[in-house]
C-alpha cells in the first residue's frame, strides 16, 4: 500500500492508500492544506486536531452547498428536457398533421372576364362606326 506524505496547515503527515489513488489523496489534501492554513493565518496557531476539524467543516459545508446547487441544476435541466419533449412532441405533431390555414386569395369570377371581353368588342365595334362616320 503507497504510503503519501502530504502537508496540512504546516503540518507533514504520511498516509497510505490504495494503488493509483494517490493523485486524488494529494489533490484532497491540497484542499484541506488550503482551508488550514486560512484558518491558521486567521486564527494563529491552534492545536492540530482542532485545526483539522474545523478545515474540514468548512469543506463539507462547502461540499454541501455544492451539492444544493447541483441539486438545483439538476431540477432545472429536467424541466428544461420536459420542455424541450413536449415542443419536439407538438412539432412533430405539426408536421404530421398540419392544422389548416384559411387564406383568402382575390379571385376574379369567371363570368366577369367573359363580360370585359364583350364589352371591349362592343366599344371597338362603336370606335370604328365613329370613324366611318367621321370620315
Amino acid at each position: 500500500m503507497p504510503q503519501v506524505e502530504i502537508t496540512i496547515g504546516g503540518r507533514g503527515f504520511t498516509v497510505a492508500c490504495q494503488p493509483g489513488e494517490e493523485p486524488y489523496l494529494q489533490a484532497a489534501a491540497r484542499l484541506l492544506d488550503e482551508e488550514a492554513s486560512s484558518l491558521s493565518s486567521q486564527a494563529g496557531r491552534m492545536p492540530e486536531s482542532k485545526m483539522l476539524l474545523m478545515a474540514g467543516l468548512l469543506l463539507a459545508d462547502r461540499a454541501a452547498g455544492l451539492e444544493d446547487r447541483l441539486r438545483q441544476a439538476e431540477t432545472y435541466a429536467g424541466q428544461v428536457e420536459r420542455r424541450l419533449s413536449q415542443t419536439e412532441t407538438t412539432l412533430g405533431k405539426m408536421r404530421n398533421d398540419p392544422q389548416k390555414v384559411e387564406v383568402e386569395v382575390p379571385v376574379i369570377p369567371h363570368g366577369l372576364i367573359e363580360m370585359l371581353a364583350e364589352m371591349t368588342a362592343r366599344a371597338e365595334a362603336l370606335a370604328e362606326r365613329v370613324e366611318k362616320a367621321g370620315a
